[in-house]
Protein backbone atom coordinates (compact mmCIF):
# COMPACT_ATOMS: atom_id res chain seq x y z
CA UNK A 1 0.00 0.00 0.00
CA UNK A 2 1.21 3.49 -0.88
CA UNK A 3 1.41 5.70 2.19
CA UNK A 4 0.45 9.33 1.51
CA UNK A 5 1.42 12.42 3.50
CA UNK A 6 -1.12 15.20 3.00
CA UNK A 7 0.80 18.47 3.34
CA UNK A 8 -1.60 21.39 3.76
CA UNK A 9 -5.05 20.83 5.23
CA UNK A 10 -6.95 23.96 4.20
CA UNK A 11 -9.69 24.16 1.57
CA UNK A 12 -7.96 22.37 -1.31
CA UNK A 13 -6.27 19.93 1.07
CA UNK A 14 -9.70 19.01 2.41
CA UNK A 15 -10.97 18.46 -1.13
CA UNK A 16 -8.06 16.13 -1.88
CA UNK A 17 -8.51 14.40 1.48
CA UNK A 18 -12.13 13.66 0.65
CA UNK A 19 -11.37 12.42 -2.88
CA UNK A 20 -8.49 10.22 -1.70
CA UNK A 21 -10.58 8.85 1.15
CA UNK A 22 -13.36 7.93 -1.26
CA UNK A 23 -10.92 6.12 -3.55
CA UNK A 24 -9.38 4.23 -0.62
CA UNK A 25 -12.70 3.17 0.93
CA UNK A 26 -14.00 1.96 -2.42
CA UNK A 27 -10.81 -0.14 -2.92
CA UNK A 28 -10.13 1.76 -6.13
CA UNK A 29 -6.51 2.50 -5.18
CA UNK A 30 -3.92 0.66 -3.15
CA UNK A 31 -3.10 3.77 -1.14
CA UNK A 32 -4.19 5.75 1.91
CA UNK A 33 -3.40 8.95 3.78
CA UNK A 34 -1.28 7.96 6.76
CA UNK A 35 0.23 11.32 7.71
CA UNK A 36 -0.85 14.98 7.74
CA UNK A 37 0.78 18.35 8.33
CA UNK A 38 -0.49 21.91 8.45
CA UNK A 39 0.81 24.97 10.34
CA UNK A 40 -2.65 24.97 11.93
CA UNK A 41 -2.32 21.78 14.00
CA UNK A 42 -6.08 21.57 14.57
CA UNK A 43 -6.73 21.33 10.83
CA UNK A 44 -4.11 18.61 10.45
CA UNK A 45 -5.63 16.66 13.33
CA UNK A 46 -9.14 16.97 11.94
CA UNK A 47 -8.19 15.48 8.58
CA UNK A 48 -5.95 12.85 10.17
CA UNK A 49 -8.89 11.63 12.23
CA UNK A 50 -10.90 10.93 9.07
CA UNK A 51 -8.18 8.60 7.78
CA UNK A 52 -6.83 7.02 10.93
CA UNK A 53 -3.64 8.95 10.16
CA UNK A 54 -1.10 10.76 12.34
CA UNK A 55 -1.01 14.56 12.49
CA UNK A 56 2.56 15.82 12.74
CA UNK A 57 3.98 18.98 14.25
CA UNK A 58 6.45 19.67 11.44
CA UNK A 59 6.89 19.04 7.72
CA UNK A 60 9.86 16.72 8.00
CA UNK A 61 8.19 14.40 10.46
CA UNK A 62 5.11 14.17 8.25
CA UNK A 63 7.24 13.08 5.29
CA UNK A 64 9.14 10.37 7.14
CA UNK A 65 7.86 6.81 6.58
CA UNK A 66 5.61 7.60 3.61
CA UNK A 67 5.83 6.96 -0.13
CA UNK A 68 4.04 9.99 -1.60
CA UNK A 69 3.96 13.68 -0.68
CA UNK A 70 0.58 15.21 -1.58
CA UNK A 71 1.32 18.96 -1.46
CA UNK A 72 -1.69 21.24 -0.96
CA UNK A 73 -0.25 24.22 0.94
CA UNK A 74 -0.69 27.82 -0.12
CA UNK A 75 1.39 28.54 -3.21
CA UNK A 76 4.43 29.96 -1.42
CA UNK A 77 4.70 26.77 0.66
CA UNK A 78 5.16 24.45 -2.32
CA UNK A 79 8.89 24.97 -2.78
CA UNK A 80 9.89 23.91 0.73
CA UNK A 81 7.54 20.92 0.68
CA UNK A 82 8.78 19.76 -2.73
CA UNK A 83 12.42 20.11 -1.63
CA UNK A 84 11.77 18.10 1.54
CA UNK A 85 9.97 15.39 -0.43
CA UNK A 86 12.71 15.18 -3.06
CA UNK A 87 15.33 14.94 -0.32
CA UNK A 88 13.50 11.81 0.91
CA UNK A 89 13.14 10.44 -2.63
CA UNK A 90 9.33 10.50 -2.47
CA UNK A 91 6.84 10.61 -5.31
CA UNK A 92 5.21 14.05 -5.41
CA UNK A 93 1.76 15.35 -6.22
CA UNK A 94 1.93 19.16 -6.20
CA UNK A 95 -1.06 21.45 -6.45
CA UNK A 96 -1.05 24.38 -8.83
CA UNK A 97 0.26 27.07 -9.09
CA UNK A 98 3.76 25.69 -8.66
CA UNK A 99 5.13 28.82 -6.94
CA UNK A 100 4.56 32.60 -6.68
CA UNK A 101 7.50 33.50 -8.97
CA UNK A 102 8.63 32.12 -12.28
CA UNK A 103 12.12 31.58 -10.86
CA UNK A 104 10.74 29.33 -8.12
CA UNK A 105 8.53 27.53 -10.66
CA UNK A 106 11.60 26.72 -12.74
CA UNK A 107 13.47 25.53 -9.64
CA UNK A 108 10.60 23.19 -8.69
CA UNK A 109 10.51 21.88 -12.25
CA UNK A 110 14.23 21.11 -12.09
CA UNK A 111 13.69 19.13 -8.88
CA UNK A 112 10.70 17.12 -10.09
CA UNK A 113 11.75 16.42 -13.65
CA UNK A 114 12.79 12.79 -14.05
CA UNK A 115 11.11 11.50 -10.89
CA UNK A 116 7.50 10.32 -10.26
CA UNK A 117 5.30 13.39 -9.96
CA UNK A 118 2.07 15.00 -11.10
CA UNK A 119 0.71 18.55 -10.97
CA UNK A 120 -2.86 19.45 -10.02
CA UNK A 121 -4.00 20.95 -13.32
CA UNK A 122 -7.17 18.90 -13.10
CA UNK A 123 -8.96 20.31 -16.15
CA UNK A 124 -6.83 17.91 -18.21
CA UNK A 125 -9.14 15.20 -16.83
CA UNK A 126 -12.40 16.97 -17.71
CA UNK A 127 -14.08 14.96 -20.50
CA UNK A 128 -15.48 18.10 -22.12
CA UNK A 129 -12.02 19.65 -22.60
CA UNK A 130 -10.67 16.32 -23.82
CA UNK A 131 -13.42 16.49 -26.46
CA UNK A 132 -12.18 19.95 -27.51
CA UNK A 133 -8.62 18.63 -27.81
CA UNK A 134 -9.81 15.62 -29.79
CA UNK A 135 -11.87 17.79 -32.15
CA UNK A 136 -8.82 19.89 -33.04
CA UNK A 137 -6.42 16.94 -33.28
CA UNK A 138 -8.79 14.97 -35.54
CA UNK A 139 -9.22 17.83 -38.02
CA UNK A 140 -12.84 16.84 -38.61
CA UNK A 141 -14.04 20.44 -38.30
CA UNK A 142 -11.18 21.96 -40.24
CA UNK A 143 -8.41 24.07 -38.82
CA UNK A 144 -8.98 26.01 -35.58
CA UNK A 145 -9.34 29.76 -36.09
CA UNK A 146 -9.76 31.34 -32.66
CA UNK A 147 -10.63 30.52 -29.05
CA UNK A 148 -12.58 32.65 -26.57
CA UNK A 149 -12.34 31.70 -22.88
CA UNK A 150 -14.13 33.37 -19.96
CA UNK A 151 -13.54 32.26 -16.38
CA UNK A 152 -15.10 33.83 -13.30
CA UNK A 153 -15.73 33.22 -9.62
CA UNK A 154 -16.25 35.32 -6.53
CA UNK A 155 -13.10 36.58 -4.82
CA UNK A 156 -12.01 33.39 -3.00
CA UNK A 157 -10.91 34.92 0.31
CA UNK A 158 -14.51 34.37 1.40
CA UNK A 159 -17.43 31.97 1.04
CA UNK A 160 -16.69 28.25 0.82
CA UNK A 161 -13.04 28.95 -0.01
CA UNK A 162 -12.24 31.27 2.89
CA UNK A 163 -8.61 31.28 1.76
CA UNK A 164 -7.44 34.60 3.19
CA UNK A 165 -3.92 33.92 1.89
CA UNK A 166 -5.21 34.50 -1.63
CA UNK A 167 -5.30 38.21 -0.79
CA UNK A 168 -1.57 38.19 0.10
CA UNK A 169 0.74 38.48 -2.90
CA UNK A 170 3.70 37.05 -0.97
CA UNK A 171 1.79 33.78 -0.51
CA UNK A 172 -0.18 33.68 -3.75
CA UNK A 173 2.10 35.41 -6.26
CA UNK A 174 -0.84 37.18 -7.91
CA UNK A 175 -4.58 36.98 -8.34
CA UNK A 176 -7.11 35.50 -10.69
CA UNK A 177 -4.66 34.83 -13.51
CA UNK A 178 -2.03 32.77 -11.70
CA UNK A 179 -4.29 31.29 -9.03
CA UNK A 180 -7.44 30.51 -11.02
CA UNK A 181 -6.70 30.78 -14.73
CA UNK A 182 -3.44 28.85 -14.73
CA UNK A 183 -5.93 26.03 -15.44
CA UNK A 184 -7.33 27.90 -18.44
CA UNK A 185 -3.94 28.70 -19.94
CA UNK A 186 -3.07 25.01 -19.62
CA UNK A 187 -6.26 24.02 -21.46
CA UNK A 188 -5.66 26.59 -24.21
CA UNK A 189 -2.17 25.21 -24.87
CA UNK A 190 -3.37 21.62 -24.58
CA UNK A 191 -5.93 22.25 -27.33
CA UNK A 192 -4.08 24.76 -29.54
CA UNK A 193 -0.40 24.07 -28.88
CA UNK A 194 2.28 26.34 -27.39
CA UNK A 195 1.70 30.08 -27.06
CA UNK A 196 4.27 32.40 -28.62
CA UNK A 197 3.21 35.97 -27.78
CA UNK A 198 0.95 37.49 -25.13
CA UNK A 199 -0.67 40.90 -24.62
CA UNK A 200 -2.49 41.58 -21.36
CA UNK A 201 -4.19 44.10 -19.12
CA UNK A 202 -4.97 43.61 -15.45
CA UNK A 203 -6.85 45.53 -12.76
CA UNK A 204 -7.03 45.50 -8.94
CA UNK A 205 -10.63 46.55 -8.39
CA UNK A 206 -10.89 45.49 -4.75
CA UNK A 207 -7.65 47.00 -3.50
CA UNK A 208 -5.41 44.03 -2.71
CA UNK A 209 -1.89 45.05 -3.82
CA UNK A 210 -0.48 42.69 -6.41
CA UNK A 211 -3.69 40.63 -6.51
CA UNK A 212 -5.38 41.32 -9.83
CA UNK A 213 -9.11 40.58 -9.95
CA UNK A 214 -9.44 41.18 -13.70
CA UNK A 215 -7.13 39.89 -16.40
CA UNK A 216 -7.74 40.30 -20.14
CA UNK A 217 -5.23 38.29 -22.15
CA UNK A 218 -4.73 37.97 -25.90
CA UNK A 219 -2.64 34.98 -26.92
CA UNK A 220 -0.94 34.22 -30.24
CA UNK A 221 -0.05 30.57 -30.68
CA UNK A 222 2.92 29.18 -32.61
CA UNK A 223 0.43 27.51 -34.98
CA UNK A 224 -0.86 30.94 -36.09
CA UNK A 225 -4.14 30.64 -34.17
CA UNK A 226 -5.20 33.42 -31.79
CA UNK A 227 -7.20 33.31 -28.57
CA UNK A 228 -8.44 35.46 -25.73
CA UNK A 229 -8.91 34.83 -22.02
CA UNK A 230 -10.95 36.97 -19.64
CA UNK A 231 -10.46 36.02 -15.99
CA UNK A 232 -12.49 37.69 -13.22
CA UNK A 233 -12.81 37.62 -9.44
CA UNK A 234 -16.04 39.47 -8.60
CA UNK A 235 -18.27 39.92 -5.56
CA UNK A 236 -21.40 38.09 -6.75
CA UNK A 237 -21.54 35.60 -3.90
CA UNK A 238 -24.51 33.70 -5.34
CA UNK A 239 -22.55 32.88 -8.50
CA UNK A 240 -20.48 29.68 -8.58
CA UNK A 241 -17.16 29.28 -10.33
CA UNK A 242 -18.00 29.18 -14.03
CA UNK A 243 -16.17 28.75 -17.32
CA UNK A 244 -17.33 29.31 -20.89
CA UNK A 245 -15.13 28.15 -23.74
CA UNK A 246 -15.80 28.83 -27.42
CA UNK A 247 -13.72 27.51 -30.30
CA UNK A 248 -14.26 28.51 -33.91
CA UNK A 249 -12.91 26.15 -36.55
CA UNK A 250 -13.22 26.46 -40.32
CA UNK A 251 -16.35 24.28 -40.40
CA UNK A 252 -17.81 24.42 -36.89
CA UNK A 253 -18.27 26.43 -33.73
CA UNK A 254 -17.85 24.47 -30.49
CA UNK A 255 -18.71 25.71 -27.01
CA UNK A 256 -19.43 24.66 -23.45
CA UNK A 257 -20.50 26.34 -20.22
CA UNK A 258 -19.62 23.38 -18.01
CA UNK A 259 -16.01 22.56 -17.17
CA UNK A 260 -16.37 18.83 -16.54
CA UNK A 261 -18.96 16.81 -18.51
CA UNK A 262 -20.28 19.52 -20.79
CA UNK A 263 -22.25 19.08 -22.94
CA UNK A 264 -20.00 20.11 -25.78
CA UNK A 265 -22.19 21.98 -28.24
CA UNK A 266 -21.24 21.74 -31.91
CA UNK A 267 -22.77 23.91 -34.64
CA UNK A 268 -22.04 23.20 -38.30
CA UNK A 269 -23.79 24.09 -41.55
CA UNK A 270 -25.85 20.93 -41.04
CA UNK A 271 -27.25 22.06 -37.68
CA UNK A 272 -26.49 21.69 -33.99
CA UNK A 273 -25.48 18.74 -31.86
CA UNK A 274 -24.75 18.31 -28.15
CA UNK A 275 -22.17 15.78 -27.00
CA UNK A 276 -22.51 14.72 -23.37
CA UNK A 277 -19.40 13.08 -21.98
CA UNK A 278 -19.43 10.39 -19.31
CA UNK A 279 -17.47 10.30 -16.06
CA UNK A 280 -15.22 7.30 -15.31
CA UNK A 281 -17.18 4.05 -14.93
CA UNK A 282 -15.86 3.53 -11.42
CA UNK A 283 -17.45 6.75 -10.16
CA UNK A 284 -20.55 4.78 -9.13
CA UNK A 285 -18.47 2.97 -6.52
CA UNK A 286 -17.91 6.18 -4.58
CA UNK A 287 -20.32 6.80 -1.70
CA UNK A 288 -21.05 10.47 -2.31
CA UNK A 289 -24.25 12.47 -2.73
CA UNK A 290 -25.05 13.01 -6.40
CA UNK A 291 -24.80 16.77 -5.99
CA UNK A 292 -21.08 16.40 -5.17
CA UNK A 293 -20.27 13.67 -7.69
CA UNK A 294 -18.96 15.97 -10.42
CA UNK A 295 -16.67 18.03 -8.20
CA UNK A 296 -15.28 14.94 -6.44
CA UNK A 297 -14.70 13.12 -9.73
CA UNK A 298 -12.73 16.12 -11.01
CA UNK A 299 -10.14 15.44 -8.28
CA UNK A 300 -10.55 11.70 -7.81
CA UNK A 301 -9.86 10.91 -11.47
CA UNK A 302 -6.37 12.48 -11.72
CA UNK A 303 -5.53 11.20 -8.23
CA UNK A 304 -6.45 7.64 -9.15
CA UNK A 305 -4.50 7.83 -12.40
CA UNK A 306 -1.33 8.95 -10.60
CA UNK A 307 -1.64 6.40 -7.79
CA UNK A 308 -2.34 3.60 -10.26
CA UNK A 309 0.81 4.56 -12.18
CA UNK A 310 2.86 4.54 -8.97
CA UNK A 311 1.50 1.13 -7.97
CA UNK A 312 2.14 -0.28 -11.43
CA UNK A 313 5.44 1.38 -12.38
CA UNK A 314 7.04 2.52 -9.13
CA UNK A 315 9.98 4.87 -9.68
CA UNK A 316 9.35 4.75 -13.45
CA UNK A 317 5.83 6.18 -13.09
CA UNK A 318 5.03 9.26 -15.17
CA UNK A 319 2.12 11.43 -14.07
CA UNK A 320 0.14 13.81 -16.24
CA UNK A 321 0.03 16.77 -16.28
CA UNK A 322 3.77 16.94 -15.75
CA UNK A 323 5.80 19.72 -14.20
CA UNK A 324 6.79 20.79 -17.72
CA UNK A 325 3.12 21.16 -18.65
CA UNK A 326 2.67 23.33 -15.58
CA UNK A 327 5.83 25.33 -16.21
CA UNK A 328 4.69 26.03 -19.76
CA UNK A 329 1.45 27.54 -18.42
CA UNK A 330 3.45 29.57 -15.89
CA UNK A 331 5.65 30.97 -18.66
CA UNK A 332 2.49 32.27 -20.39
CA UNK A 333 1.21 33.80 -17.14
CA UNK A 334 4.59 35.42 -16.53
CA UNK A 335 4.56 36.91 -20.03
CA UNK A 336 1.04 38.23 -19.38
CA UNK A 337 2.15 39.95 -16.17
CA UNK A 338 5.12 41.48 -18.01
CA UNK A 339 2.79 42.72 -20.72
CA UNK A 340 0.37 44.25 -18.21
CA UNK A 341 3.28 46.03 -16.50
CA UNK A 342 4.33 47.36 -19.93
CA UNK A 343 0.91 48.86 -20.66
CA UNK A 344 -0.21 45.93 -22.79
CA UNK A 345 2.88 45.67 -25.00
CA UNK A 346 3.32 42.21 -26.55
CA UNK A 347 5.70 39.84 -24.74
CA UNK A 348 7.30 36.64 -25.94
CA UNK A 349 6.59 33.45 -24.01
CA UNK A 350 9.40 31.30 -22.53
CA UNK A 351 10.75 28.33 -24.40
CA UNK A 352 9.17 25.44 -22.42
CA UNK A 353 6.64 23.68 -24.66
CA UNK A 354 3.72 21.64 -23.26
CA UNK A 355 3.39 17.93 -23.90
Amino acid sequence: MLRIALIGCGHIGTVHSYALGQLTRADLVDAAITSTFDPDRERAEKIAAHHGAVAHHDLGAALDDVDVAWICTWTAGHAAAVAAAVERNLAVFCEKPLAPTIEDCRAIADQLRGRPHQVGLVLRYAPVFAAFADAVASGRYGRPMTMVFRDDQYFPIQGMYGSTWRGDVTKAGGGTLIEHSIHDIDVMQWVLGPASTVRARTAETFGYPGIEDVASVAVDFASGVSGTLTSIWHQIMSRPSTRRLELFCEDAMLWTEDDYLGPLHVETSSGRDAIVASPPEWIDRLTIPEVFAKSVAAYAHPSKTFLDALTRDGAAAVGSPSVDDALSAHEVVEAAYRSAAADGAPQSVGSIAPR
